[in-house]
This record gives C-alpha cells, sequence and structure tokens, in this order.
C-alpha cells in the first residue's frame, strides 16, 4: 500500500546474490562432470524429437517448467522499461539459470539417484540452510513484481476501458508507475488462498505453471509478429517465415500442455476465460450505456447555442462551474440536467472531457486544449484534458495549465464548483446483450470507483447529478 521504493533497495541486491549463488553451484556441478557442456548442442534435443515423438512431445509438458518464472522478470516492465529487463535477462539470469540446469544435469550423470531432488543436492551441506533461507527471499521479490505487475495492467486497462474506473493509489512521488490498486489486491489476496487450500502444493499447480506460461508465449509472439508487420512495416514473407518457425515451437509447447488439462492445466484456461469474458462484457455494456447517454445529452454547440434562446432567460450566477463530460462533442449531461430543472447557470462555464490516448503519458505541453464553443463572450468554454495510459488523471491540475486568455474571463479554480454524473443502471428488455450478460455488467459496475476521487476532483465542491438508465 504504501509502495516498494523503501524496501526496493533490497530487491535488487538479493536477487544479484541469489543468481549469482545459483550460477555458481551450477559451475560446482558442471565441474564434476564436464560432459554435460555436450548439451549445447541442439542435435540431441532434434534426435530425441525425431526418434520418440511419442515420448518427447508429452515431455515437453514437463520441460516447459524449467522457464516457469520467467514471466515475473517482464510482468512490471512499465516500471522499468525494455532496456533495463533485457540487460537483466541477458547479462545475469539466463547465465546464471543456465550454469545452474547443466549443473543439475552434469550430477545427475554421475549420480542418478540426485533426480529426487538435484537442485537441492547440488548445494554442499553446510549451505544449505542459508541458500534455502535466500531461495524464500527471491521467491517473495518475484511475487512482489508479479502483484505490482497486475496493479498496472489492471489500471491501464480500466485506462482503456476494459474494466471499470478503480481506486489508484500512486506510491511514488518520482516514479508514476508505482501504482496500489485496493481492490486487485483483495481479488489476489482471495484467488492465493482459494489455490492454496485447493491444490495444497506447488507440485500439485506444475501443469498450470505450464499452460500460463505456453499460453503467454504463444500470445506475445503473436502480438510481436502483428506489430511487426503493421508498425515496423517488416515485410509479408519475413512475419511468415520468421512467425511460422517461432510458433512452430511455441505451439508445440502449448499442444503439450494441452493434454495435460485434467492434471490442473485447465486453471489458467478456466482464468483466462473468465478475465476476457468480464473485460468484453464491459467493454460491450459501456458501449451501449455511451450510445444511450449521447442520445440523452445530444450536440454540444446545438445545446450552447441555446442557451442563448430560452425562454425565460437562464439566470447566471457569480462563480465558476466545471462540468465534466464523456464525450467531446455532446453536451455534459449533468449541465444538461441542471439547466433543465433549475433554470441556472454559473457566470464562468468549463466543460471538460477526458480523452485516453494509447500512449503511456502525454507531456504537459500538450494536455489541454481549449474550444470557445463559437461565442467568445458566453462565458462558456469547451477543454479537452488528454490523459496517458499511464497518467494520473488531475482535472484541477490539467486545468490550471490553460491558457488565461482563452478561458474567455477570469476563472475562479479555488473554489470553482465540479459538476458530475451518475447513471444508475437496471436490466432493461431491449435486445442489447445476453441477460446472463446484462447482469455481469451491472455487477461489475459496483466495483467502479468514485469519480471525484478518480478525477482528483475537491470532495467539498462537488456535486454528483443522478439518472436512472436500463441497459
Amino acid at each position: 500500500r504504501r509502495g516498494t521504493a523503501a524496501v526496493g533497495r533490497f530487491f535488487g541486491p538479493v536477487m544479484i546474490v541469489w543468481f549469482v549463488a545459483i550460477g555458481a553451484l551450477g559451475v560446482g556441478g558442471i565441474a564434476r562432470d564436464p560432459e554435460i557442456l555436450r548439451a549445447l548442442s541442439p542435435t540431441y534435443a532434434l534426435g530425441f524429437l525425431a526418434g520418440h515423438f511419442h515420448i518427447a512431445f508429452f515431455a515437453l509438458a514437463a520441460i516447459v517448467l524449467a522457464v516457469t518464472g520467467a514471466e515475473a522478470l517482464y510482468a512490471d516492465m512499465g516500471h522499468f522499461g525494455r532496456k533495463a529487463i533485457t540487460m537483466g535477462w541477458l547479462g545475469l539470469v539466463l547465465p546464471a539459470c543456465t550454469l545452474n540446469y547443466f549443473g543439475q544435469g552434469a550430477l545427475v550423470l554421475s549420480d542418478e539417484s540426485a533426480v529426487r531432488a538435484p537442485f537441492f543436492l547440488l548445494m554442499p551441506e553446510w549451505s544449505r540452510i542459508p541458500l534455502i533461507l535466500l531461495a524464500t527471499a527471491a521467491t517473495v521479490i518475484a511475487s512482489q513484481a508479479v502483484i505490482t505487475g497486475a496493479f498496472s495492467v489492471a489500471s491501464q486497462a480500466a485506462q482503456l476501458g476494459y474494466l471499470p474506473r478503480l481506486r489508484v493509489q500512486h506510491t511514488s512521488a518520482s516514479t508514476i508507475g508505482q501504482v496500489y490498486v485496493p481492490w486487485i489486491n483483495g481479488v489476489l489476496v482471495v484467488a492465493v488462498l482459494i489455490l492454496v487450500f485447493a491444490f495444497r502444493s506447488s507440485s500439485a499447480l506444475a501443469y498450470a505453471f505450464g499452460m500460463a506460461v505456453t499460453g503467454t508465449i504463444t500470445i506475445t509472439t503473436l502480438l510481436f509478429l502483428y506489430l511487426a508487420r503493421t508498425r515496423a512495416g517488416a515485410p509479408l514473407w519475413l512475419v511468415i517465415v520468421g512467425g511460422g518457425a517461432l510458433l512452430t515451437v511455441d505451439l508445440m509447447f502449448f499442444a503439450a500442455n494441452m493434454t495435460k488439462l485434467v492434471h490442473g492445466a485447465w486453471l489458467p484456461l478456466l482464468i483466462a476465460v473468465s478475465a476476457f469474458t468480464v473485460m468484453t462484457t464491459w467493454q460491450r455494456g459501456r458501449a451501449i450505456v455511451t450510445r444511450a447517454r449521447r442520445e440523452a445529452e445530444g450536440p454540444m454547440r446545438q445545446f450552447i447555442d441555446s442557451l442563448s434562446t430560452r425562454q425565460p432567460p437562464l439566470i447566471r450566477l457569480p462563480g465558476t462551474a466545471v462540468f465534466l463530460n464523456r464525450g467531446d462533442d455532446t453536451a455534459p449531461l449533468s449541465m444538461r440536467t441542471n439547466v433543465e430543472h433549475n433554470h441556472v447557470l454559473a457566470e464562468h462555464v468549463v466543460i471538460v472531457s477526458l480523452n485516453t490516448e494509447p500512449i503511456p503519458r502525454v507531456p504537459e505541453t500538450e494536455r489541454v486544449t481549449v474550444d470557445p464553443l463559437g461565442a467568445e463572450d458566453d462565458g462558456i468554454v469547451h477543454v479537452v484534458a488528454h490523459f496517458g495510459y499511464m497518467d494520473r488523471v488531475d482535472v484541477p491540475r490539467a486545468l490550471s495549465l490553460m491558457d488565461p486568455s482563452q478561458t474567455e474571463g477570469p476563472l475562479d479554480l479555488e473554489r470553482a464548483t465540479y459538476f458530475l454524473s451518475k447513471l444508475e443502471l437496471c436490466q432493461g428488455d431491449a435486445p442489447t446483450m445476453a441477460p446472463w450478460r446484462k447482469r455481469l455488467f451491472i455487477a461489475t459496475s459496483y466495483i467502479t470507483a468514485d469519480a471525484a476521487a478518480s478525477f482528483g476532483l475537491p470532495l467539498e465542491r462537488t456535486v454528483i447529478i443522478g439518472s436512472r438508465l436500463q441497459v
């Protein structure tokens, strides 16, 4: 909850000691039987695959366990970037793991009975307890990377509209990517406890690990090939040839793990299908609500133009009112409701639309764009605030970046009142979604974080106007 900055300075040294230690153990094992280095040649693996395919294929489901856990290295890439993780992998992790696996293989070649626990038997007797403690610390640190990675991914998915708006706490004043998402933390706690009591041991989850890793690798390869073709402009023949080679290997591992569905491989598939169902349902439901909302709001310019001709005329009150708007071309529902029911409007009105760009961060120089909405003396301006999916949304700060010459008069942002609209969802008869998906969408909407807090609004100066909508 308070972030990893305080303890994070110990993570790096502990992990360096861990990888150096397992690499050194591997060197000691290789020294016992250097013949293991012949395994560097891929001919042995290819020969085994070609000569005993019926055995090798099923063995792939166990072989892939050698790389389970590697995903923890890049689960939190948003905090460190590609370069740091690439250097850490090539410079430390890959050499250390490779040496250790070769060392274990050499130990088994020299003593077949060591196959029961080659990693622990590779350790000298005097170092076993200290190294087990070190392994425990490394495990905790690796899990921390996965947990914070889950926070980052959930936060970004919410920004992109695939999850409800979640309450996000930024835990670092210097690193904006360090976030804590209480709801996701609670889900992880419950999920871990269920898995512990249901499976009882990590060995029972072995094939679940394998399916999760091979599924992730396969999806990553497909996304890489898509980006290589659409963004990098790689030749089609290169994408087909290179992608075919990569996918052949990935799909063999994935298919091998599919044979272990009844042995636990079903778990990550169930989690993936559940997450996919929730995210697509939320995206679909959100689109339905947005469309209905746009119809209720009506065109912005038409509404603004009608204000000057309303009968009886609107009463303009001193002060500044800020109306947050879902779209950038429709009238804010809270503003329309306020005008139609109260027949009053503040002297200075700022309509704010929020745009989430498909980039991590938007420079502050490009944060806001101001549109006078035609008339330059009606005291009404439209501001579009741009945020990246890793930016913290702070509407008052964004408004403070406006050029005073564009605001049609002085704005008193220190005492401005912020208006929000809130829709209460209920299940209707329209065939917009399957009934069960409607119920799922409405249930998911209850975890939506408070809008005022999410947008950084001062709670004591925020007014919420509610409406009811059937989906």
